[in-house]
C-alpha cells in the first residue's frame, strides 16, 4: 500500500531521510518510533505532499506519488492529487476551522472537495461524530471543546473522505495527560474494526505495542530496526533501540 524506494530528504546539508526503503502492506497497522529529529514526521509529510523528497520514489495504493532524481524540481500532477485523496491525516495540532462547528468541519471536504450532496455528507458526518463519541457536540465550535474532543473531531474529519490510508502524527502530544485516553480509544477502535492501512508516529510506547502489526525504529533518517511489537519491545536487536526504549519507558 505504501512504498518508499531509495528516498532521501535533505534541508540544505541536513539529511533527514537517508536513502530510505520502507513498505507498509494493505491493511497493516505500523507504528514508527524513535527520537525527535529522526525523520518520523517527514515520512508522513511526504505522503501528504506537504514536503517533497530530494530524490527517490514513493508509491501509494499502486500509484506513483513521487519520483524524483537529485536536483529535480517537484511539480504537482493529477496522479498526485488523485493519490493524495486516498490518504487521511491527523496532526499533532487539531487544525480545525475555528469559525465552523464540529459538524461543519467534518462535512467541509466531502462537500467542497468530493462534491457530495450536503444532506448525504451531513448524515455520514453525524455517524462519524457518534463513532468518536461527540454526536451531542456536533453544533459546538472548536473553542467550546476540550483538546481531546477537538482531536476526536479531527479524526472524524480525516475519516470523512473515506481514505485507504490513515496517518497519525503524534496525535496525543498536544493534549493534557487526562485527555489522552479518549483519543487513543478512538484510534484503537479504528485499528481493530477497519481494514484501513494505518501509519502512526507516536511516543505512546504501550499503545504502539498493543495495536501495531509492526513497529519500526528510526534514528538519523534510517529505519534501524523493524519487527513485530513482541520483538521490538521484548528483545530488540539494536543497542540504539534498547537505549531509546529504556529512556522513554523509564521516564
Amino acid at each position: 500500500m505504501i512504498s518508499f524506494s531509495n528516498v532521501t530528504k535533505a534541508f540544505g546539508q541536513h539529511v533527514v531521510l537517508n536513502e530510505l526503503d520502507f513498505t507498509v502492506a494493505p491493511g497493516e497497522k505500523v507504528s514508527i518510533i524513535g527520537p525527535s529529529g529522526s525523520g518520523k514526521t517527514t515520512i508522513l509529510r511526504i505522503l501528504m505532499t506537504l514536503e517533497s523528497p530530494t530524490s527517490g520514489q514513493v508509491r501509494v495504493d499502486g500509484d506513483e506519488l513521487w519520483n524524483l532524481r537529485a536536483g529535480q524540481k517537484p511539480r504537482e500532477t493529477a496522479a498526485m492529487r488523485r493519490t493524495r485523496s486516498r490518504i487521511g491525516m491527523v496532526f499533532q495540532q487539531f487544525n480545525l476551522f475555528p469559525h465552523m462547528t464540529a459538524l461543519e468541519n467534518v462535512i467541509e471536504a466531502p462537500v467542497h472537495v468530493q462534491g457530495k450532496p450536503k444532506a448525504e455528507a451531513t448524515s455520514s458526518a453525524m455517524e462519524l461524530l457518534e463513532m468518536v463519541g461527540l454526536s451531542e457536540h456536533a453544533r459546538k465550535r472548536p473553542g467550546q471543546l476540550s483538546g481531546g474532543q477537538q482531536q476526536r473531531v479531527a479524526i472524524a474529519r480525516a475519516m470523512a473522505l473515506q481514505p485507504r490510508v490513515m496517518l497519525f502524527d503524534e496525535p496525543t502530544s498536544a493534549l493534557d495527560p487526562e485527555l489522552v485516553g479518549g483519543v487513543l480509544n478512538v484510534i484503537r477502535d479504528l485499528a481493530h474494526s477497519t481494514d484501513m492501512t494505518m501509519l502512526l508516529v507516536t511516543h505512546e510506547m504501550r499503545f504502539a505495542q498493543e495495536i501495531s502489526d509492526r513497529v519500526v525504529m528510526f534514528d538519523h533518517g534510517a529505519a534501524i530496526e523493524d519487527g513485530p511489537p513482541s520483538q521490538i519491545f521484548g528483545n530488540p536487536t539494536q543497542e540504539r533501540t534498547r537505549q531509546f526504549l529504556h529512556a522513554v519507558l523509564e521516564a
